[in-house]
């Protein structure tokens, strides 16, 4: 591995953006989900546990989804009580009651549901309507709230969808307003596809702020299908948003949307906050040996520019 040249990035702020940023990790779920092969759980919890080293302060864990429906996290009960002591939050994914039943009974105190802004994706992903899908979620979040444990409620397709096309503003704030006046404490905007462009980020930030969501229950999802995740980062940054998801090496994609490429790499995310002078906690030659660790193990290059960037050789 190599580090940047001293004093690379040159720090030079920009007006208007936070101080600081949360990264909420999604590599070791969202990314390794979309894996053909199957990851052996010791090398996912050893994942974990060198992104935590990294300073990543929340490290999404995995799912408790049915193992028919994603396969490559059928061992959430083996891996979660590997890296339980970690001093990091590590929320884990929970469909239905079921779900969350299996997720409290190992101690997780952080949840997330997976709602969709359009009918399409919903049947997609979890054969029922939008409205079906909420009533489903509702009694999950009423119940993980009862027993004092953070709910996020992931929405995905806010930007686009593969089969509808354009998402109509309006439709999303509809779907975000309902999660939040279900309890969820914070939401996170999915551009499931990665059509989205910073107009669009500014306009439907601006929305759900006139429908009365406070900016600091928003954190953003980007992907980077069309090279537009950094650009549409900073938009969001500007507006006021300070929780971004990304996933280390940029892992990932959607099993139920075959469009979907890879999330914003975190490596990515972290030298531009480095260079606007933003603080993370993130040691991004640390980050940067990870990712290159995991795609040893994956048997891939990371396709993080900036992991190449900061390798030596080829992976």
């Amino acid at each position: 591995m190599t580090t940047p040249q001293s004093g690379l990035p040159m720090t030079v702020p920009a007006p208007g953006l936070p101080a600081r940023v949360r990264i909420h990790e999604v590599g070791a779920r969202d990314g390794l989900q979309n894996e053909k092969a199957t990851v052996p759980t010791e090398v996912k919890a050893e994942f974990v546990r060198r992104l935590a080293d990294a300073g990543l302060g929340t490290v999404e864990a995995t799912s408790f989804v049915h193992p028919k429906w994603v396969p490559q996290l059928a061992d959430a009960e083996q891996l979660f009580p590997l890296i339980s002591g970690l001093p990091v939050d590590l929320p884990v994914l929970v469909p239905n009651e079921r779900g969350l039943d299996r997720a409290l009974a190992l101690g997780a105190r952080r949840v997330a549901v997976f709602a969709s802004a359009t009918e399409s994706f919903a049947r997609a992903n979890l054969n029922r309507t939008v409205d079906e899908a909420l009533a489903m979620f509702a009694p999950v979040v009423e119940r993980a709230r009862a027993e004092g444990v953070h709910v996020r409620g992931y929405l995905s397709m806010c930007f686009g969808d593969p089969w509808e096309g354009a998402v109509p503003v309006p439709q999303v704030v509809r779907v975000c307003r309902a999660l939040l006046d279900m309890g969820c404490d914070e939401l996170s905007l999915g551009d499931t596809i990665g059509v989205a462009t910073p107009g669009h980020v500014l306009a439907l930030l601006s929305a759900l702020g006139g429908a009365g969501v406070p900016v600091g229950a928003l954190g953003v999802h980007f992907h980077d299908t069309y090279g537009q995740a950094l650009a549409n980062t900073l938009a969001a940054l500007q507006y006021g948003v300070t929780t971004v998801d990304a996933s280390a090496g940029g892992l990932g994609g959607c099993p139920y949307a075959k469009s979907a490429t890879g999330n914003l790499a975190t490596e990515d995310l972290v030298w531009m906050l480095q260079g606007l002078g933003i603080e993370t906690g993130v040691d991004l030659g640390r980050l940067t040996a990870t990712s290159v660790w995991m795609a040893g193990q994956l048997g891939r290059p990371s396709p993080s520019r900036t992991v190449k960037a900061l390798s030596h050789k080829e992976q």
